[in-house]
This record gives C-alpha cells, sequence and structure tokens, in this order.
C-alpha cells in the first residue's frame, strides 16, 4: 500500500518591511537647499542684490560724482527716488553696494588663503607644528576683533585694502580652528590611514582625501563670515579707517548721513537697510549649507 506524502507548505510570508524603498540615502545638495525656504529665499535676494551693485552703470541714472546743488538734502522725489545728501548726489547706493560686497569678499578671501591651508597643516601633521600654530592663533583671537583691526589699521595708514587685509588677519584664526577641527576627525579615518600605510605623499593625501571632507564645515564658516566682514567693513569706513572718500561704500554713505540725519533721514535708511538685508542674506544662506550639507540623522524603527 502506497501512502502520499504530505503536500509541503508554503513558507510563511514575511512581515512587511518598515525599511525605505531602494533609491538615494538622501535627496542632493541642491534639492536639501532648495527645501530650507528662509535660505533659498535669501540667496535669491543676495542674488538681485549683486546683481544689481554690478549692473550700477546700466541701472542708475546719474553717476556716482554727479552734483545737483539746487536739490540737495532732498527726499524722495520722481527724479531723485532715494533722495540725494549734502552735495546733491543721488544712486550712489548701488556703486557703494560694489565696494562693500567686493571689500567683504575680498576680507573673507584673504583670511580663507592663511587660515585654512594652516588647519589643514596643522591638523594633519600635529605635534610641535600644531602646538604653535594654535597657540598664534589663541593669542590673536583674544583680542577683540575689531579694535585688532584698528590696530593694524593704524599700523599701516587708512584705506580699503589696508583695511581689508586686516580684516583678513582678524578673521584668519576663526578659519583655522574650523579648519583644523574638521581634519583631525579626518585624520582619524581609516581610508587615511591606508593611504598613509601604502606611502601616499602628504600633500598628495591632504589634496584629496582631507580638503574635499572639510570643504563643508568651511564653507558654512565663510558664508558666516561674509556677514561679519561687510559689518566690519562699515564699521571701518564709518570710522574714516576704510573707504576713502568720494569713493562710496554703505559704511561711507551711514557716516555722511549721520550729520543730516534729523533733516535727511533717508540719508542713514536706504544704506542702513542695504546692510541689514545683505547681513541677514549671509547668515540666512550659512544655516542653509549647514543643514543641506551636515548628515540627516535617521530614527530607528521602533
Amino acid at each position: 500500500m502506497t501512502t502520499t506524502a504530505p503536500a509541503a507548505t508554503p513558507p510563511p510570508a514575511a512581515p512587511p518591511s518598515s525599511a525605505p524603498a531602494p533609491g538615494p540615502d538622501r535627496p542632493g545638495f541642491w534639492r536639501r537647499f532648495r527645501d530650507n525656504r528662509p535660505a533659498f529665499v535669501a540667496l535669491v535676494v543676495l542674488a538681485v542684490l549683486v546683481l544689481a551693485s554690478l549692473a550700477a552703470p546700466l541701472i542708475a541714472p546719474y553717476a556716482p560724482e554727479a552734483i545737483d546743488v539746487p536739490r540737495r538734502l532732498s527726499l524722495s522725489t520722481p527724479d531723485h527716488w532715494l533722495g540725494t545728501d549734502s552735495l546733491g548726489r543721488d544712486t550712489r547706493l548701488l556703486y557703494a553696494g560694489r565696494v562693500s560686497l567686493m571689500a567683504a569678499a575680498l576680507a573673507v578671501a584673504i583670511a580663507t588663503a592663511v587660515g585654512v591651508p594652516l588647519g589643514l597643516l596643522a591638523g594633519y601633521v600635529g605635534g610641535k607644528v600644531d602646538w604653535l600654530l594654535g597657540r598664534a592663533g589663541d593669542v590673536l583671537m583674544t583680542f577683540p576683533a575689531i579694535i585688532l583691526a584698528i590696530a593694524i589699521i593704524a599700523a599701516t595708514g587708512p584705506g580699503l585694502q589696508n583695511a581689508m587685509v586686516a580684516l583678513g588677519i582678524v578673521y584668519a584664526p576663526r578659519l583655522f580652528r574650523v579648519t583644523r577641527a574638521a581634519t583631525l576627525q579626518v585624520r582619524a579615518e581609516t581610508y587615511v590611514e591606508a593611504s598613509i600605510s601604502i606611502g601616499t605623499p602628504a600633500w598628495k593625501i591632504i589634496a584629496r582625501r582631507v580638503l574635499p571632507n572639510v570643504a563643508s564645515p568651511v564653507l558654512v564658516q565663510v558664508s558666516v563670515m561674509l556677514a561679519a566682514a561687510l559689518l566690519a567693513e562699515a564699521a571701518l569706513s564709518l570710522l574714516g579707517l576704510g573707504v576713502v572718500p568720494p569713493t562710496a561704500s554703505w559704511g561711507v554713505m551711514l557716516g555722511s548721513g549721520f550729520k543730516e540725519i534729523r533733516s535727511t533721514p533717508l540719508l542713514v535708511f536706504w544704506p542702513g537697510v542695504a546692510i541689514a538685508v545683505a547681513t541677514l542674506s549671509f547668515n540666512l544662506i550659512g544655516d542653509g549649507l549647514r543643514d543641506a550639507l551636515g548628515r540627516r540623522i535617521r530614527k530607528a524603527a521602533p
């Protein structure tokens, strides 16, 4: 008598997984930055401000040195929307923006050129080099930034170029610290240790392995530092230590406008608004870059 084997029962169905569908771990940088509405709006506003300043000769109806004495210290009129200063000059706001924004960019570029290489060197080499560079940065950071900049300008003389070099020296230790801290973290990674073990030259490891991985925090710090440099340039020009008249900057316009603030408050209002908008835009862009470049932490499924 033959017996039939019982039919094999199918394996139980696997419970639905809570893991995300296959695909990229996170959206691209631009999408993450665009989803941050304040940062994206700030980028658009800053781009409009920069483009308008660069296109000042095409947009402004008058030259920055054009004088209209009969209409001096006038409020907003059909011919002079932003009013006129004590010499009857108008539309200097856009030309002043070119100087102020370029000055801030120059100061941060100098700080980046000094602070980032030294931070890479100190974080990668370590030892006495790290100690000496760290102590030098600590000494510079013990002084208030604006006071140290004034001291450097007093030794070198007033002027936009000297002022921006002074600000670059003052801000370099801040970029040095950020770069050094990020380099120390990357230096301990396995892929860097593997490159060292096979005899890869140090300069090649720094250029190909370390620098691309420390670029994110440096970029965020640069964006925030642009706002600080813009404010510092305005303060130095307001004190007569930065841009020398008749060249216009937002700080120079503030300084000259304070003398006539009771009769023509617009002379202070417009450059003050421009500085506030540009500074706020730089700070919001820095926050957006920090969020877009940072690592997203996922919550574990229960």
